[in-house]
C-alpha cells in the first residue's frame, strides 16, 4: 500500500532540496507578491500553496479569517496572487497573506488609473451629507457632492443636511462613472470625481473659445456658491458662474438673481482643464467706477446691516453698494453688537471712499 507524504513533509523536503541548489529558489523577501497556486483546504488547519520554485505556501490563523471570503471563491488548482507574511516558519513553509496582496494589488491598480486618467466604473454602497461611498477595486473611496456632474449634484436640497442625504441615497447600488483624483494608501485615504470625466470631453469642445468672449448660455443648475450654464450654441459645454461673478449687486444666494432655464449672456473668465467659468457682472456697468459721485466723505448716509463678522458689520448702502463700519470702532464685538442689529436701519457717517479696492470705511453717526 502506497504511503500518503503529507504537504508540510513533502514541500519542507522540497525546500531543503532547493536550497541545497544555489540558484534554483528564488530569495523572497517579506513584503513580495507571489503567484501562489492552491493545493489543498484543511479548515482551521490552514490553506496551502504551491509556490512556483520554492515550495510550500501557508495561510492560516488570523490571516486565514481576515481571507475568508476570498479563499471561498478558489478550487483547487486556482493560481492567486499573494503576499510574503514570513520568508520561512519553522517548518520550513513560506506564510502568505491573501488580503494584504489583494489591497496591495488594488492600489496599485488605483496608482494606474491616476496616473492615466483614465474613467472606470464603481458601485455606490452609501450616501453622506458630504457625499457618496464608493467600492472600487475593494477599497472605500469617497465622492464629494462637489465632485458629482451637474446632473447629479443635489441643487434643490443645497444647504439643507436632510434633504442632501435624501437624494443622494438614491445613487446607492448604482454604479457611477468616475475618475481617482487623489489617494494615499499608507491612511486608506481614496477621492474620486463624476466631473472629471465630464471634463475630458469638455477639453475639445473648448478648444474653438476663448477668454473674454460672450457666449449665451442656459442656467442648468443654482447652488449656494453659484450658478451651473450650459452653453447655448454647444449644451455640452458646462460651465460655473460664481456667486460674486453674478452681480454687482449685494446678493447672499444666487437664487436672487437666477433660476434655472434662464437664458442670460455671460464672459469667459477663464479656461482651464476642461473647466469654464464666466462672469456675468462683467457685462454690466461697474458702479463703482461712479461711487464717489454719490456717496462723499464726510456724509451721512442710511444703510441696512446686513452682515456682522468678527472684524465688523458690512452695510447696505444701495442695492449694488456697501461699506463696512470695523468692530474697533465699538471697542468689542459684543459693543458692536450691541448697538448695531442685523437687518436693521441706521445713519452712518462716510469716513473713507476707495473706489479702486471698492471699499467704502463708515462710522456710526451721532
Amino acid at each position: 500500500m502506497q504511503q500518503t507524504v503529507s504537504p508540510k513533509k513533502s514541500e519542507t523536503y522540497e525546500l531543503k532540496l532547493l536550497k541545497s541548489e544555489p540558484g534554483l529558489m528564488p530569495l523572497l523577501k517579506v513584503g513580495d507578491i507571489v503567484e501562489a497556486r492552491l493545493i489543498e483546504k484543511t479548515g482551521r488547519g490552514g490553506v496551502y500553496f504551491d509556490i512556483p520554485r520554492v515550495g510550500l505556501g501557508v495561510i492560516y490563523g488570523s490571516e486565514l479569517s481576515n481571507s475568508r471570503e476570498i479563499v471561498k471563491k478558489l478550487n483547487v488548482g486556482d493560481t492567486v496572487s499573494a503576499k510574503v507574511a514570513v520568508r520561512e516558519n519553522a517548518e520550513g513553509i513560506v506564510e502568505l497573506s491573501l488580503s494584504e496582496a489583494t489591497k496591495q494589488k488594488a492600489w496599485q491598480e488605483i496608482k494606474d488609473l491616476r496616473e492615466e486618467g483614465e474613467p472606470t466604473k464603481v458601485k455606490i454602497v452609501a450616501a453622506n451629507s458630504g457625499g457618496l461611498i464608493a467600492d472600487l477595486l475593494g477599497v472605500q473611496a469617497f465622492l464629494p457632492a462637489s465632485q458629482l456632474s451637474p446632473e447629479h449634484y443635489p441643487q434643490e436640497a443645497e444647504g439643507n443636511k436632510t434633504k442632501i442625504i435624501e437624494a443622494l441615497k438614491q445613487f446607492v447600488g448604482q454604479e457611477l462613472t468616475v475618475k481617482v483624483i487623489n489617494f494615499t494608501p499608507r491612511t486608506n485615504k481614496l477621492i474620486i470625481s463624476e466631473r472629471e470625466v465630464l471634463s475630458e470631453g469638455a477639453k475639445e469642445a473648448l478648444s474653438k473659445y476663448k477668454v473674454g468672449e460672450v457666449v449665451n448660455c442656459i442656467v442648468s443648475g443654482v447652488a449656494n456658491f453659484g450658478a451651473f450654464v450650459r452653453f447655448a450654441d454647444d449644451p455640452s459645454i458646462e460651465g460655473l458662474i460664481y456667486i460674486s461673478e453674478l452681480s454687482h449687486s449685494i446678493i447672499d444666494n444666487p437664487k436672487e438673481v437666477v433660476k434655472v432655464g434662464d437664458m442670460v449672456k455671460a464672459s469667459i473668465l477663464e479656461i482651464k482643464d476642461g473647466r469654464v467659468s464666466l462672469s456675468i457682472k462683467s457685462l454690466e456697468e461697474n458702479p463703482w467706477e461712479k461711487v464717489g459721485e454719490k456717496f462723499k466723505e464726510d456724509s451721512v448716509v442710511p444703510g441696512i446691516v446686513y452682515r456682522i463678522t468678527p472684524f465688523g458689520a458690512f452695510v447696505k448702502l444701495d442695492p449694488q453698494i456697501s461699506g463696512l463700519i470695523h468692530v474697533s470702532e465699538f471697542g468689542s464685538l459684543e459693543e458692536l453688537k450691541k448697538n448695531l442689529e442685523l437687518n436693521q436701519s441706521y445713519q452712518f457717517l462716510i469716513a473713507s471712499v476707495k473706489p479702486d479696492v471698492k471699499r467704502i470705511i463708515l462710522k456710526l453717526a451721532k
